[in-house]
């Protein structure tokens, strides 16, 4: 009698699409293929996953792995890996490499690169330009290509789109949902002198909510005006949140953990140019809306915005400093500490970094726990305790910014498409990544 399943996880709580459930998981050809009782004489290999739970594979949808040219911070077998370290099973990566992820040549590269090295699977951003307009609906039609981003601020050099028009001709130019870094570049300009020589705790003065509000609501009208989607990243303000809860038919949301949990100015004058990023973290009134939209709904996404910049650089006296810090390694624990605090239900933290993703995005195959789906899973042990470090920090920038802070809620397996990545805190198999397929850039074998 031929065994049913290639894997079985027994004696979990599995986070379904209904809730918490206690039950077994049958995986067969990579899929989720039973939820329910599972003889053992029917798996060729078991996990008992007792005192555990069970939560859809964690998706990274922002993600800068500096992959090519900046390869001494990071690249993305690294990067790769201390995502699945740190429980993530897929990951979007963002176009701002050397040289930009503007042409179908270098997105293709970029695929290329991963094939073979990134341990879990993987989409990549094509970066816009006032230049490329022509090139970005070959580009997003592409597989494994997540959609467009844009930077309306915080950017140099060709993938800058800081003016109306080139924004508005960017959206006419695509068909899926763009995603922007919105931050107003003619206001940053106008405030560059206010940085103050070695004091961090001048960039949220430089970088003001205003610059971020004006830009969004830019952002928005061109949205209207043009028909199209957008998706808003790294949303740090409480005004953003009151205006784009108004605008939930065109505009989905992101937030990061370091927004939820860093407090200006006590981040900066603790960490320094470690909690330097753009747009920056924020004093204790903003946390508190961020917080507030979380959990009204407000909220689609959570991503890390995993940015990282070696210990060197980032002691640089501000604003010689880079903004950008790594996250991929730390979102699952760091949010589900906030989860234990009685911050965030469980529910919505799987509904932020698994259920979001895969509505936004429209991915196929992934973000629950269901029968068909790819078994992809960040198993956690929701009461062990561990203290976040420099050292267990696997990036290649080799630190983090929550460096001694202790988490409640740890991932102890990363499983993708059934394949144990990372259990007890080890990589055990490499490079078996793939691209994500996308509802709307099925290839016909696909929709078949």
């Amino acid at each position: 009698m031929s065994l049913m399943y290639e894997l079985v996880l027994r004696n979990g709580r599995v986070m379904t699409p209904g809730g918490l459930v206690s039950t077994d998981i049958g995986v067969s050809n990579g899929k989720i293929a039973r939820i329910g009782e599972i003889f053992h004489s029917e798996a060729a290999t078991t996990f008992d996953a007792k005192g555990l739970t069970i939560l859809p594979g964690v998706i990274d949808s922002q993600v800068h792995f500096r992959e090519p040219g900046l390869e001494y911070k990071e690249d993305l077998e690294t990067g790769a890996r201390s995502g699945a370290l740190g429980g993530v099973t897929c990951v979007f990566e963002m176009p701002n490499t050397n040289p930009s992820t503007i042409t179908p040549d270098l997105l293709q590269d970029k695929l290329n690169r991963a094939a073979g090295r990134m341990d879990i699977d993987h989409a990549f951003y094509a970066g816009a330009t006032h230049e490329n307009t022509h090139l970005l609906a070959e580009m997003e039609a592409m597989q494994g290509c997540c959609g467009i981003k844009v930077f309306m601020g915080a950017s140099t050099g060709d993938l800058l789109v800081q003016d109306d028009e080139g924004v508005e001709a960017v959206l006419r130019a695509i068909k899926r949902r763009a995603a922007f870094h919105s931050e107003d570049e003619y206001r940053l300009a106008d405030r560059r002198d206010l940085a103050v020589t070695g004091d961090w705790t001048s960039h949220p003065v430089v970088r003001d909510p205003q610059a971020a509000i004006q830009s969004t609501e830019r952002l928005l009208r061109l949205a209207r005006k043009t028909g199209k989607r957008i998706h808003v990243l790294h949303i740090t303000t409480a005004q953003e949140m009151e205006i784009l809860a108004r605008n939930k038919d065109v505009a989905s949301v992101e937030v990061t953990p370091q927004h939820l949990t860093l407090v200006a100015p006590y981040a900066y004058e603790i960490l320094k140019g470690r909690a330097q990023m753009n747009p920056p973290i924020r004093e204790q009134h903003h946390v508190d809306a961020l917080w507030r939209a979380v959990n009204a709904g407000i909220v689609d996404v959570m991503g890390s915005d995993h940015a990282p910049h070696t210990l060197e650089e980032k002691a640089r006296p501000y604003p010689a400093s880079p903004s950008g810090m790594p996250g991929v390694q730390t979102m699952v624990p760091v949010m589900l500490t906030h989860v234990n605090n009685g911050h965030l239900s469980l529910q919505r933290f799987v509904e932020l970094t698994s259920a979001g993703p895969q509505r936004v995005f429209g991915i196929v195959g992934k973000g629950r726990i269901a029968e068909g789906y790819d078994a992809d899973f960040t198993v956690v042990d929701m009461e062990r305790r561990e203290i976040m470090t420099d050292s267990w920090s696997k990036t290649k920038s080799g630190w983090t910014p929550f460096d001694g802070m202790e988490a409640q809620g740890w991932p102890v397996a990363t499983i993708v498409r059934g394949q144990f990545i990372m259990q007890d805190g080890e990589i055990v198999q490499k490079g078996l990544g793939k691209p994500v397929k996308f509802q709307e850039t099925l290839a016909p074998e696909d929709a078949a």
